[in-house]
């Protein structure tokens, strides 16, 4: 590996971009993806979530099955594409070179960025409203002034651990988890008591489509939206780390913090539903209202923390997707630039936006549909798959991946497509031309209509498609790979430090 691309023990800024981890530089163990994966999750907002997840008019024990099955489910798909990270210790828009092409795969990145993008901005503007809502409690009268302070302490803090890279980022995640995770055990405790067990088992039971509404909305909100970044933690460990290790604590670490919480907010909001229209209003700042106010400043603390260590994993992934479009910058250029439009969609959220979860919502369901349906794309190749990536030829256009699979660009559009066609946005007039295939269950008014089946169908449409298509492509490139050696092909014997045109 070359100069430019080289980390070493003493450096404070991670240089390693979309580089090849080499191997003497891979350590740990699966265990170790606990610590980050709980820390990007274990925020106070999954409490938020039963308010979302009771919307849709449902029982209690249906909006807990519809929340375990949709954490587990779409966190499990994140175990799966780690796998990826662990044969080719490479950024996951890298490793999708292989199912889409080097140069195809630009519009993976692209999507990836948009995506990574959006869920850092939204957790940067819950942190800021969270700690403005509390130091409004306390008795800081100016609510702009109290916006500003926190806006610039979550970028710094969030973004300053972004630009470090991996070691600071597992260095703070590990302090997150443990911080975090005992002030959200006292907050649990302290909220007990308004819990209303009649209530909440009063409640009537809702239809199918309801629960799979649910599901879907449960399953798009938290492991679809890190699919994309899985496999860029899980390319730190060694080769002969334990798969089923690597699935397995992936999934654990990050489905256990969610799963808590969620099912304390299903309980909480389904003893007291007034809380449902302040948690609309702001989603952190909501919870202060049921505690005393000598928890107010520890609240913060952990309300902001845990968000933090979701931007945190965030920006770090939007950096590598940005490179991946082929951006040619360094990946702490990558990062901050990243930081910096993150602080500006933040500002015009905050400061400029009268409602910020509408359009979220629909843009959430949106990039959804387009990821779900990347997702099985990349699950079907990682499957199809017997041997490590030919890592050099992950950076050549010329080398057995090839330049753009049409085939499996072809399959996203197609998933793109009907996924669209059956998920509705009323919240985003923007997004009103969406669910023009909903006449084929019920139409705009049924049953169905808010089930947002597009991105279960998206997801399907994706694994299938591509099984089916380039299952002869995903063989002629391993047979090309073990003829020419690993790593050969036109991008040359050693694994390169950036991307190879």
């Amino acid at each position: 590996m070359s100069e430019s691309g080289a980390t070493t023990r003493t450096a404070t800024v991670e240089m390693a971009g979309t580089d090849v981890i080499p191997e003497e530089k891979r350590k740990g163990r699966p265990a170790d993806l606990f610590m980050p994966w709980f820390a990007a999750n274990i925020s106070v907002f999954g409490i938020s979530w039963g308010a979302f997840v009771l919307g849709f008019g449902i029982s209690f024990v249906q909006a807990v099955i519809a929340s375990v099955i949709g954490v587990v489910a779409s966190f499990g798909l994140c175990g799966l594409i780690a796998i990826a990270g662990k044969r080719g210790s490479a950024p996951t828009l890298v490793l999708s070179r292989a199912a889409f092409g080097y140069h195809g795969n630009r519009i993976s990145a692209a999507i990836s960025w948009i995506l990574t993008v959006g869920w850092e901005t939204f957790l940067c503007v819950l942190a800021t409203l969270a700690a403005a809502t509390v130091m409004g409690a306390l008795g800081f009268t100016d609510h702009t002034l109290a916006q500003v302070v926190a806006l610039i302490a979550v970028v710094l803090i969030a973004g300053g651990a972004g630009v470090l890279g991996f070691d600071t980022l597992m260095r703070a995640t590990t302090w997150i988890t443990w911080i975090t995770g005992a002030l959200t055990v006292v907050y649990l405790a302290l909220v007990v008591p308004r819990i209303d067990m009649t209530a909440v088992l009063a409640m009537p039971a809702g239809s199918t489509a309801a629960v799979i509404g649910a599901l879907v909305m449960i399953t798009t909100g938290f492991g679809l939206g890190w699919v994309n970044a899985a496999a860029d933690y899980s390319r730190y460990l060694p080769r002969s780390a334990s798969t089923r290790g690597v699935v397995g604590w992936t999934t654990f670490g990050s489905a256990l913090p969610v799963i808590l919480l969620v099912v304390f907010g299903l309980l909480l909001v389904g003893s007291d539903p007034t809380l449902t229209d302040a948690i609309g209003a702001d989603p952190i700042g909501a919870l202060t209202t049921v505690l005393p106010t000598w928890f107010l400043v520890p609240f913060a603390v952990v309300a902001i923390l845990g968000l933090i260590g979701g931007i945190t994993m965030d920006i770090y992934s939007s950096g590598l997707s940005l490179l991946a479009t082929g951006l040619p910058v360094t990946r702490p250029v990558a990062t901050a630039i990243d930081g910096t439009i993150m602080t500006l969609g933040a500002i015009a959220v905050v400061f400029l936006s009268a409602d910020f979860l509408g359009p979220f919502t629909g843009f959430l369901t949106t990039l959804g549909v387009v990821i779900a349906g990347w997702a099985g794309i990349i699950l079907a190749d990682i499957l199809l798959r017997r041997r490590d990536y030919a890592e050099a030829d992950l950076f050549s256009a010329r080398g057995v991946y090839g330049s753009a699979n049409p085939a499996a660009l072809g399959v996203l559009a197609l998933a793109a497509v009907v996924g669209f066609g059956f998920v509705m946005n009323t919240s985003a007039s923007w997004l009103s031309w969406q669910g023009y295939l909903l006449g084929l269950v019920g139409g705009r008014d049924g049953d169905w209509a808010y089930a947002n089946l597009g991105v279960l169908f998206a997801l399907v449409i994706g694994f299938v498609g591509y099984l089916l298509l380039c299952r002869g492509r995903v063989a002629e490139q391993e047979r090309r790979g073990s003829l020419l050696g690993s790593g050969a092909g036109d991008a040359g014997a050693d694994v390169p430090v950036g991307d190879v045109r």
